[in-house]
Order: structure tokens, then C-alpha cells, then sequence
């Protein structure tokens, strides 16, 4: 009987669902925020029976059966079961980490509060599923298996990579007995060379310096720190406070008792600045930064000193880190670095599918080669097709004029919504569903900040760059489809493209070759004949505090009420 895997990535933030064949190709995949338009979409099941219904309706036939896989392992469900109707709410249970050292998980806000998600999702998960596919097709020919969440992580990650051999470390906020992993991956089979097991986490650790920092790790609000870290100092006393969370102890990281944390946290809270200071948090972003690097070092040297292999996989909300990634083969012995597009939990859904699939093809291996990130939903265009006899600004034109003529307005300092194909998994744009500008004009920061993403003005952008010229514009040039590592600009080039540099001369780059994104690709070397610049400003379609688009009528709607200049979707373009 014909076999469809679905896999859900079922943590208490980032859900997601993907499709896998027969053969182990992957068909979709998609986090569930992006339909909601709910950030994270918090504890919001993956598999709505209507969006698994029309997934089945496109990728399935009514002959299919279907096994739904989880991501987290029977194990580990079991246990939430019993810690859930034993009332026994305790995070250290979960081997999480302490409470001190996770903020957002004090008992009034969040310690039954997290167990009780946890719970909660796996008990939904498969509901959906089983209904969307008797929607579909009639019937519920149906099979719910849990996988591994760090082996998930491993999964999704290494059969992105282009590596035939790799080490792939993982290191997230939470797994089933800690916080990181390492896995061997060769010929397309994964073995586990070291599970950590107790409280410690580096996640949670870089969430805490988050909430001091003034922010809210629960609305992911990590990103902000790696954004104002280059503006800040490396103040020793904070520096100090920050190391003593942690130390190595025979190549491993170890943090602190309880009760130093409690007091640690409340030192570093007398010194903040009492009211918002840019420069005072942005020395604490500085100093959390900096000690997230040294510990993220001692999990890198276990991860090389169990594996010959120099092909380093780096996986889990952690590899999230691009300021970190673009020092990795620097500072840790490795010759390549692979990250995927979606990191984090939402890739779970990808590495969960792949997993089922491999319990049902004991002979056969991952497959294996380039896994393209645009593995999310289109956008219909039939509401332009409606309002273009009434709005005769829009107008429909064949790839290369469309692509020409959007070159011409980026050149002229328009700023220019992109909506293109399938959408990216993951949290970055890569070209599809992304917000364009000139990268020559020093105010193109601060304006796109204020007039379309209302968000801080240090928030930082990124240069997608022409992947054949980047060892033209970076310093120790590494490739980076998926903007997941930051790079050092040349510096006689960073006077010319002021809007991508950061404050410390870095870029987070997204390498784009002409196999991986032909339009996107056409559209920067476009831009490069008239200007002479091979790069562009990239950044994702939304404003601060929403997921990324997913509709045209979501890009019509921030067209609208934004400072955009110019929406193009598909082969549609509309001017202000």
C-alpha cells in the first residue's frame, strides 16, 4: 500500500507539519505561523484538519495510507503523561534547566505551564491529521509515531547538507535529557556519539540574558540581542557576573547551582540601567553574546574530538546564532559548516518524517543532495486578477521585463515587497517572500526600521549577494544560502553598501546561485548592470511581531499601510 509520512514538529513554540514520500523526498513543509499570522503560533496544534486535508487532496491519493510522526519520543511522551496526571509540575524533571536560569518559566507564569503544553500537544497530535485525511479521502488509514526530538534535529539537518560525512552537533533549549547532542552521519545513516544529559542549556542561558536585556525570549526575541550586541563593550564586571552561570569541567559545560544563579541574576539586574539606556544594554548583549561563544567552543571541541570527520552539521534553536556560525570554522577546527534553513523546532517536523520513513526502509539511506528551503505554500494571484480592470497602477508583464523594470525602481531608492514561488521554511527570507531595497544609501536602514518593519532602529539587515562574487565583497568567504552565518566585509567595500553593514563591519550574508533561486538571482545581477553592485538589502516580508507573510492579500495589506514603494507577486507588479 502506498505510504505518506507526516511529520509534526509538536513543541510548546514553533509547530510545524511536513510531507514526505515514498521515497524519502521531501514535499512540504511549513510552520504553522504562517497561516495563522501568529508569531511562534504558541501551543497551537500543527496538523489543522483543514490544512492536512488540502495537503492530502494536492500530494496524496485516496489509496495512501498515512503515518503521522511526532517529535518528541514515546519515552519522553510517556513521561508527560504521568508528570501531568500526577500533578508533578516540576522543570527539573524535565531536565530543563533551573528556573532561575529560565525566566519565562517561574511557576506563576510558566513551570505547569510548560510541562502542561508539552502535554497538551502531544496528546492533540495525529487529531488533525486523522480528520484532515477522512476530509480528504474518506478514510483514516492512519499510524502515530513519536520520534527523538535531538535525533529529528539530525535528521532534517544532515540530509540538508551537501555532506556525504559529517559530525553534527545539536543544541537547543531543551531535548529529552538535556539541552545537545552529537551525532556521526555517514552514507545517509545517523549513530549517536554523546547525549548531555541534566539542566544545563545553553538556550536557555541566551533567553536569560535576553529577559535582563530588556526584551522577551518568549516572544523569540533572541534576535534583538545578536542585533545590539556589536554596539555594546565587553564590560568586565558583566563579563564576570555571566561566567560565573558556567564553567568547563573535562571538556564539558557545567553551570551553576541554583542558588548562584538566583544571585548572579540579581547583581546583573542592580547594574542595568534603571530606565532604557542603549548603551548599558547593549554591553550586556555584548557580554551575553560573547559568553554563549565560549560555551558553544567547549561543545564544538567534544563534537571534534569524537568524530574525524571535518564536515561539521550544526543544528537546534542555537545555530540560529549567525554572528556565532561565521566564526565556527575559524575557531573550532572544521573545514565546512552546514546550518539549515529552519534550525530550529519547526525543523523537527522535517527530521520527524524522515525518521518514520527510515523505520520503513531499513535497506535504504537518507537521501541525500541539495534540499531546497522553498518547500513552503504559493500565493494565489486570483485577487490581482479581480481588482486589475479597477486599479490601473497594476499591471501583469513576462519575467524579464518584470524583472528589468523591478531592478529600475530598487536603483532608484524605491523599496520593493518580493512575493515570489513557494515560500521559505524557516525564519529568514531568502528571496521569496522578502522586502528589497538599494543598499547604497546610508538612511536605507533607518528608513525601511521606521516606515515598514517598526522595529529598533539598531535591528540590522542583510546583503544578499551574488554567491560567484562574494569572495569580491567578504573577507574569508564562506558560502551562506540560507543567511545563516555573519561575515566580515572587505574594507575597502563597506563605504559602498552602508545599509548592510553592521556596527562591527560584519554582514549576515544569503549566498544566492542561479540553480538555487533563478528569478531572485536574475533580479540581483539585474541590479548589478545598471549599479555595478552585486548585492541587495534582504529582509523578511512582515512588520516587528508578526510571522512572515503568507497571502497576496497579506502583501496588498502591508503595501497599503507601510512605506513600501512597490509590490511585485509573481508576474504582477503594483506602484505607489
Amino acid at each position: 500500500m502506498p505510504r505518506l509520512y507526516l511529520g509534526l514538529a509538536t513543541t510548546f513554540h514553533d509547530p510545524a507539519l511536513a510531507l514526505v514520500d515514498e521515497r524519502g523526498e521531501v514535499l512540504f513543509a511549513e510552520a504553522t505561523e504562517r497561516p495563522l499570522g501568529l508569531k511562534r503560533a504558541p501551543n497551537c496544534e500543527p496538523d489543522a484538519a483543514d490544512r492536512v486535508a488540502a495537503l492530502l487532496r494536492r500530494y496524496a491519493s485516496p489509496e495512501d495510507d498515512l503515518v503521522v510522526a511526532t517529535s518528541w519520543s514515546e519515552e519522553f511522551t510517556a513521561f508527560l503523561e504521568r508528570s501531568s496526571a500526577a500533578g508533578a509540575f516540576s522543570v527539573k524533571a524535565l531536565a530543563a534547566t533551573s528556573t532561575a536560569l529560565n525566566r519565562s518559566l517561574v511557576p506563576e507564569r510558566g513551570e505547569r505551564g510548560l510541562i502542561a503544553g508539552l502535554h497538551l500537544m502531544q496528546q492533540r497530535a495525529g487529531i488533525g491529521a486523522l480528520l484532515g485525511l477522512t476530509l480528504a479521502h474518506g478514510h483514516g488509514r492512519i499510524s502515530l509515531r513519536r520520534m527523538p526530538h535531538h535525533l529529528s534535529h539530525a535528521a532534517y539537518a544532515c540530509r540538508s547538507s551537501p555532506f556525504e560525512e559529517a559530525v553534527c552537533l545539536v543544541v537547543d533549549g531543551m531535548g529529552e535529557t538535556g539541552a545537545s547532542a552529537i551525532f556521526a552521519y555517514e552514507g545517509g545513516r545517523l549513530a549517536e556519539l554523546k547525549r548531555h544529559r541534566g539542566r544545563g542549556s545553553i538556550g536557555f542561558f541566551f533567553g536569560l540574558v535576553t529577559d535582563l536585556a530588556g526584551f522577551d525570549q518568549t516572544r523569540g526575541e533572541e534576535w534583538k540581542i545578536m542585533g545590539l550586541a556589536p554596539y555594546g563593550r565587553p564590560d568586565p564586571r558583566l563579563l564576570g557576573l555571566l561566567r560565573r552561570l558556567w564553567r568547563e569541567e573535562r571538556g564539558r559545560v557545567v553551570f551553576a547551582d541554583e542558588a548562584t544563579i538566583r544571585d548572579t541574576v540579581a547583581q546583573i539586574e542592580r547594574l542595568r540601567p534603571e530606565t532604557l539606556d542603549e548603551q548599558g544594554w547593549a554591553d550586556l548583549a555584548r557580554c551575553g553574546q560573547d559568553v554563549f561563544e565560549e560555551m558553544m567552543l567547549v561543545l564544538l571541541a567534544e563534537a571534534r574530538a569524537l568524530s574525524a570527520s571535518r564536515n561539521l552539521v550544526l543544528t537546534g534553536g542555537c545555530a540560529l546564532n549567525s554572528s556565532f556560525n561565521g566564526k565556527v570554522l575559524a575557531r573550532a577546527g572544521f573545514d565546512a559548516l552546514h546550518v539549515p534553513s529552519a534550525p530550529a523546532d519547526d525543523g523537527n517536523a522535517v527530521g520527524a518524517a524522515l525518521l518514520a520513513w527510515a523505520q520503513d526502509h531499513p535497506a535504504a539511506s537518507l537521501p541525500r543532495g541539495f534540499l531546497s528551503p522553498y518547500l513552503g505554500s504559493g500565493v494565489s494571484t486570483d485577487t490581482l486578477e479581480r481588482i486589475a480592470a479597477n486599479e490601473p497602477r497594476l499591471r501583469r508583464m513576462d519575467e524579464a521585463a518584470l524583472i528589468e523594470e523591478t531592478a529600475r525602481l530598487l536603483a532608484t531608492g524605491k523599496l520593493v515587497g518580493w512575493v515570489q514561488g513557494r515560500a521559505e521554511f524557516g525564519p529568514r527570507a531568502l528571496g521569496n517572500r522578502s522586502i528589497l531595497a538599494d543598499p547604497r544609501p546610508a538612511g536605507a536602514k533607518a528608513a525601511i526600521n521606521a516606515k515598514v518593519k517598526y522595529r529598533e532602529a539598531f535591528r540590522p539587515f542583510a546583503p544578499a549577494i551574488l554567491a560567484e562574487r562574494g569572495e569580491d565583497w567578504f573577507e574569508d568567504h564562506q558560502e551562506s544560502p540560507s543567511m545563516e552565518r555573519t561575515l566580515r566585509w572587505r574594507e575597502e567595500k563597506r563605504a559602498l553598501v552602508p545599509a548592510v553593514v553592521h556596527e562591527d563591519g560584519t554582514g549576515r550574508l544569503q549566498s544566492v546561485r542561479r540553480a538555487w533561486n533563478p528569478r531572485f538571482h536574475a533580479l540581483i545581477e539585474a541590479f548589478d548592470r545598471l549599479t555595478g553592485m552585486p548585492v541587495l538589502l534582504n529582509t523578511s516580508f512582515n512588520i516587528m511581531g508578526k510571522p512572515i507573510l503568507h497571502t497576496a492579500e497579506d502583501a496588498l495589506l502591508m503595501f497599503h499601510t507601510t512605506g513600501i514603494d512597490a509590490l511585485v507577486v509573481e508576474d504582477w507588479i503594483l506602484v505607489k
